[in-house]
């Protein structure tokens, strides 16, 4: 294939639910544009897209796939996206690197909470879109439903380009208000035929060609000077209202569909290259804040958005150009690591078929293999060049699992292979918590995960077990407590004497200092020679006070009592979990002349802080998340009732678009596998994002049922 000008390519991402039929769509583009000659289908297995043997079990698109076609000397560089949430890691890298969208709505369904989430994303990211009513031809397609849910969620913004004659099995014209005239389509190749519109069709056509003319002029001053003058726009002004319209996100011009009988499928093509920005001039943002615009002439950069391992190839990085042009054999240097690298080949990518190029300009999209370094989200640069492109940033995790090999030998290479999938998919999440003993893993929901679970078991063939992660918690106390601990041991010669008085109170942020105590009836004071604050990893803190009079404890000692006090706040009392927002007060002990040492002082503030802690109020906290849910309205109900039950707290609803949005608070606890019973609940129609919001204490009956089952732990040890 010929190395194409910048001002010559589209990149553009398919977005839609899961049944929308992008896939079938991508697969017509490349037919169109002669990179296929056969159309794939995803019962057959044989699509560009969906070519991976999980995505064919499962009959759906599970990772973001680069494909091209070539049509009217333009290069299309097209990325078929996941229609799941679960998979949504694949929507934002293609924003990264995609002009323009092209948004399918099915037929049949209408709007789904998917299709406005890819939409807000889209406008987040300022990228116009299309929008295309897809399987007109299903005995099912109800379009004026979809127009109708289209209309409720997106107002006066839909406009109508096309509308078809006969949607349902018998599906074959469709009436194009922009060029006036019906397109017939003799057989399920794309063939079509271009008809004047019948007459019983002709008023409905001129109110909407006005409408698309009036809603073309109001984005534009000259173009509604002309609009005033003339009373209408040429096919061209109109063009250029409607691509001004969309760049501001203010239109979504809407087509009709069938990609089973290639229907309508040259037509958003058409559109696309007449209204989608090339990515000549389109500025690029660094990653410090500064941009750079898309130049051929400029310095030669890179953007890896994503990398991958295939069978046959190895690792493979996808690339656009963004600035320059990259050769084949070019020496390029990444500016973060210094790693150098050689571009050994660089490929057009149409799913697995890949056509070898001596060279890309700026603009362009393709893949490389052979890089020893470089992971998703970097830059590559040439010469002197050191730009650092913004990486993509991924939405948060929605579901935790603990994860460990069957068997422990094999715990070093599932370290590995996790940070492989890490690095090829940045919405996994990868950590060890030393605090819970756990490799804990996080994605965007069960099947996301699973999906993982299933490439560990039959690619990379290790038995893992999944299983609920434990709970982070927390321990603090309430109120004032003191205790002393004298540790005396003798053994031989050498003994070991240390004994300690401390004070401890829970801290409050802002909390003024105090020195006067009532304990158990009595009154105390204390000399606050020394304060010492240390933020916790875990967070709260520890404030660390010096009240020795009379060198009662010599001052070599301290750090040892501090290093004992620490100890135990790593390992709380209660349950083992990490303490904070204590202060201590170290007020009084004993030492011994020759028995006296550093462990000896440190085990004896260990236990003083122990029994004081037992004795000052304990409380577990465990951590709040901040939920946010979007609910069609139709299951509210439901939804809410599994909130309650979970022990959330309700903090806000309102509407948005024909559906709900929920705002609530709800413990870590209560979050285990959400995604799943939200998704059974909704029939997959609603979505949610989570973030930690605080540390919380437990009510009474869930402290009681966490004790319990720790002294249960402690005794099966």
């Amino acid at each position: 294939m010929k190395t194409y000008d910048t001002g010559n390519v589209r990149n553009v991402v398919l977005l839609g639910g899961p049944k929308a039929g992008k896939t079938l769509f991508a697969e017509s583009m490349m037919f169109e544009g002669k990179v296929i000659e056969r159309r794939g289908t995803i019962e057959g297995k044989n699509t560009m897209s969906d070519n991976t043997e999980i995505e064919q079990e499962n009959q759906r698109s599970i990772y973001s796939t680069l494909l091209y076609t070539e049509f009217l000397d333009t290069k299309f560089n097209i990325i078929d996206t996941p229609g799941s949430d679960d998979f949504v890691g694949g929507v934002y890298s293609a924003f990264s690197v995609c002009e323009s969208g092209i948004m399918l709505v099915n037929s049949t369904q209408g709007v789904e909470v998917g299709t406005e989430i890819f939409t807000r994303q889209a406008l987040k990211h300022n990228k116009p879109l299309t929008f295309a009513i897809s399987q007109l031809d299903h005995e099912k397609a109800d379009w004026h439903m979809t127009l109708e849910s289209l209309k409720n969620v997106y107002g006066g913004k839909i406009l109508l380009v096309q509308y078809p004659v006969n949607p349902g099995p018998s599906f074959d014209s469709f009436i194009d208000v922009l060029k006036m005239k019906m397109y017939h389509f003799k057989d399920d190749n794309g063939t079509r035929e271009e008809m004047e519109i019948p007459a019983d069709q002709l008023d409905e056509a001129k109110a909407l060609q006005q409408e698309l003319i009036e809603k073309s002029a109001e984005n534009d001053e000259k173009l509604m000077e002309t609009f005033f003058d003339k009373g209408t726009l040429s096919e061209d002004e109109v063009r250029s209202g409607l691509k001004a319209g969309m760049a501001k996100g203010e239109i979504f011009p809407v087509f009709c569909l069938s990609s089973k009988k290639d229907i309508g499928v040259k037509r958003i093509m058409e559109f696309t290259i007449n209204t989608a920005p090339s990515p000549l001039g389109i500025e690029n943002e660094l990653k410090d804040g500064t941009k750079v615009k898309t130049d051929p002439a400029g310095q030669t950069a890179i953007y890896v958005y994503k990398t991958a391992l295939e069978q046959h190839l190895g690792d493979v990085a996808y690339f656009k150009v963004m600035s320059g042009k990259l050769t084949e054999g070019m020496d390029v240097v990444n500016p973060e690591t210094g790693d150098k690298e050689r571009i050994s080949a660089i490929y057009a990518a149409a799913g697995r078929k890949r056509d070898k190029l001596s060279e890309m300009r700026a603009g362009d999209i393709g893949c490389t293999v052979k890089l020893k370094s470089v992971k998703q989200g970097q830059t590559l640069c040439a010469g002197n060049c050191e730009y650092v492109f913004a990486p993509t940033k991924f939405p948060e995790p929605k579901f935790r699992t603990a994860i460990k090999a069957k068997d422990p030998k094999d715990d070093e290479r599932l370290g590995e292979i996790l940070n492989r999938a890490q690095a090829e998919d940045p919405t996994i999440v990868v950590e060890y918590s030393k605090e819970l003993k756990q490799i804990i893993l996080s994605g965007q929901g069960e099947h996301h995960i699973n999906i993982l679970k299933w490439k560990i078991n039959n690619i990379d063939k290790l038995d893992i077990e999944l299983m609920a992660p434990k709970i982070p918690y927390r321990e603090t106390i309430t109120k004032v407590a003191n205790a002393m601990y004298r540790h005396k041991k003798q053994s031989g010669g050498a003994g070991q004497f240390g004994e300690v008085h401390l004070l401890i109170e829970p801290y409050v942020e802002g909390a003024p200092e105090n020195n006067k105590f009532k304990v158990d009836g009595m009154d105390m004071t204390l000399n606050l020679k020394g304060k010492e604050e240390y933020p916790l990893e875990w967070g709260g803190k520890l404030v660390y006070y010096n009240c020795i009079v009379g060198g009662a404890i010599d001052a070599r000692f301290m750090p040892a009592i501090l290093k004992g006090v620490m100890e135990k706040m790593t390992e709380g009392p209660l349950t083992g979990s990490y303490a904070r927002d204590i202060k201590v007060y170290i007020y009084d002990g004993k030492m011994h002349p020759v028995d006296s040492n550093e462990l000896s002082f440190k085990l004896a503030a260990r236990n003083a802080f122990k029994e004081a802690f037992k004795k000052a109020g304990p409380k577990i906290m465990e951590p709040i998340y901040n939920i946010e849910i979007t609910v069609p309205s139709d299951c509210m109900g439901d939804v809410m009732s599994d909130l309650q039950n979970r022990r959330a707290l309700i903090e806000g609803m309102s509407s948005e678009a024909g559906f709900e949005i929920l705002k609530a608070r709800i413990p870590l606890a209560e979050l285990y596998r959400y995604s799943t019973t939200l998704s059974s609940l909704t029939s997959g129609r609603a979505t949610f994002t989570m973030k930690f919001a605080e540390y919380q204490q437990v009510p009474a009956n869930v402290q009681d049922e966490l004790l319990k089952a720790y002294e249960a732990e402690e005794k099966e040890e």
